[in-house]
């Protein structure tokens, strides 16, 4: 019996490692009539056919004989990057019947889960009723699909006030809307009107995401830690708490966040690269090796994949004398770079490993020609500061007077005030700094210079002289390209128009500069920085 009249056109995926299972669920589809039926056994496999096509139904197993990795984690990971069609049905078929399975698949988006054993008659009563489900929200989700997120918000709204079927769903969506809108009071009602209805996680945790956009630091901290000992579970939570973390500068409560987040989730590859990447910036070489190791090892064709991993693993093997394994990991980058376009990134990586190559080689020359090399990119706009903290690094390990009189504490003073921002980027390049105590004090000193330049600055605007505080912060910012003075000019600005006569032309300037020297970090602490908030659903919108 079919499950529905248009499965016919249908493309299926069932992931099982047991060959039995697997062709049971496969034949079971094509006796609902599903058109298209590709099996695989291996969860990374998997990962890498959803990251290329798009399929209308996924059938995917809990749990994977001989790895740590499960159907949970690939989802999480596709949902989170955003790699799942909002047509896909997916459906976790599990022999693990407990609470906290069933929580997570509720919290993941999931469409429906099947307990083993199951009949065929349940397959496709489950399957029949998730498909209808995307049909009845077909109008949220083509809004979405077209970015029309005001269309789909009031869609939304609609349906959430008038708790038509699927009223959850869709208060969850248009909490996202809001705070992707920058309208986190208003995303918090939504999440409070679902807790009263129905208490869930994923509200709980929406009242603390809401809470941190609204620098409601501490409210949302307490929030979370009582969320994760309501629900130790619940790793989302633990995504969050690590953002916070890491954007007060506290690195080393981050590490300990997220290595409870890796013993819950041990498949999950973006949760070991940002376990492995603090473990490296905190001084825990051992446990970083194992496990940049293990995201090379099981997701350099992914999608999810961060190449700063292998930039890592090099500094870490040149770290430990160990040169074999540091020309490997140069392979392993110059390899990945002829399959994926990053030129200046993965340029970077390249001429900084060669450094590290002549470093071992006892040819600190040609290592120090390098650094310079690198260095004559900082006035560039596309000169991040991942590359900053790459030059502090190599500075931090290049042998006494292989450099001239005090040129890497010069080029640490270049990046330090250029990227001295706030606590958390300082504490970054410290940490890339390691033992090199001069560039430490340098870096230091830099951020208390770009806190000094704004003060007197600012001092300025209290004595009733905006134009003059703008005009300083103006000139600072053009000669450090400081993120923060920028700004703070054009806030002083802003704020002064009226009492300001050439107010538009300040402005102007200090545009011309934001766009050019204020993007966002790309990586802080060596994360990849996502355009949504720990925890959220993820909206292509």
């Amino acid at each position: 019996m079919m499950a529905d009249r248009d499965i016919d056109k249908a493309w299926a995926l069932v992931i099982d490692s047991n060959a039995t299972s697997r062709s049971v669920m496969a034949a079971q589809l094509r006796d609902l009539g599903v058109g298209t039926v590709k099996q695989t056994a291996r969860v990374n496999d998997a990962r890498l056919m959803l990251e290329h096509k798009p399929y209308d139904i996924v059938l995917c197993d809990y749990h994977f004989e001989g790895t740590n990795l499960s159907g949970q984690d690939l989802l999480d990971e596709l949902r989170r990057e955003n790699l799942l069609p909002y047509s896909t049905v997916f459906v976790m078929v599990t022999g693990e019947a407990t609470y906290a399975k069933v929580m997570e698949a509720a919290e993941s988006a999931l469409d429906c889960y099947l307990l083993k054993p199951y009949t065929a008659d349940a397959l496709r009563e489950r399957l029949t009723e998730a498909r209808r489900r995307k049909r009845v929200l077909k109008d949220v989700f083509d809004a979405l699909e077209r970015r029309d997120t005001d269309r789909a918000l009031t869609l939304c709204v609609h349906r959430f006030s008038k708790r038509e079927p699927y009223w959850h769903f869709c208060a969850r969506v248009a909490a996202e809307l809001l705070i992707n809108a920058n309208r986190p009071a208003d995303a918090r009602k939504i999440y409070q009107a679902v807790q009263r209805d129905r208490p869930t996680p994923w509200a709980l945790l929406g009242m603390a995401r809401s809470q941190y956009l609204s620098g409601e630091i501490p409210a949302a901290k307490r929030a979370l830690e009582d969320l994760m000992v309501e629900q130790p579970q619940y790793t989302d939570a633990h995504d969050l708490m690590a953002r916070i973390q890491i954007d007060q500068g506290d690195y080393s409560a981050a590490l300990s966040t997220y290595r409870i987040a890796v013993g819950q989730t041990p498949g999950c590859l973006l949760r070991m690269q940002n376990c492995g990447t603090l473990a490296h910036y905190q001084g825990f070489q051992e446990e970083a090796v194992r496990l940049l190791d293990r995201t090379a090892a099981i997701g350099m064709r992914s999608k999810l994949f961060d190449p700063l991993s292998l930039m890592l693993l090099a500094l870490i093997r040149f770290d430990m004398g160990d040169l074999k394994a540091l020309a490997a990991a140069h392979e392993l980058i110059k390899r990945y770079a002829e399959r994926h376009a990053s030129p200046d990134r993965l340029r970077r990586f390249d001429e900084a490993t060669r450094a590290l190559r002549a470093l071992g080689s006892n040819d600190p020359d040609l290592a120090a020609a390098t650094i310079r090399l690198m260095a004559t990119e900082m006035e560039h706009e596309h000169f991040d500061l991942e590359a900053g903290t790459l030059i502090i690094s190599l500075c931090s390990r290049m042998p006494q007077g292989s450099l001239a009189a005090d040129e890497a504490n010069e080029l640490a003073h270049a990046v330090a005030m250029r990227f001295c921002v706030s606590k958390a980027v300082t504490e970054m390049l410290v940490s890339a700094a390691g033992r090199a105590t001069s560039l430490v004090e340098v870096i230091r000193q830099g951020h208390a210079e770009i806190t000094s330049l704004a003060e007197k600055a600012m001092n300025h605007s209290v004595r009733g002289e905006p134009r003059k505080a703008a005009e300083a912060l103006l000139s600072k910012g053009a000669a450090t390209r400081n993120a923060k003075l920028i700004e703070m000019a054009g806030a002083v600005v802003r704020r002064h128009r009226e009492a300001i006569d050439d107010s538009e032309m300040l402005l102007e300037q200090a545009s011309t500069l934001q766009q050019r020297y204020c993007q966002p970090h790309a990586h802080l602490a060596g994360l990849r920085r996502h355009g949504r908030s720990p925890g959220g659903l993820v909206l292509r919108a």
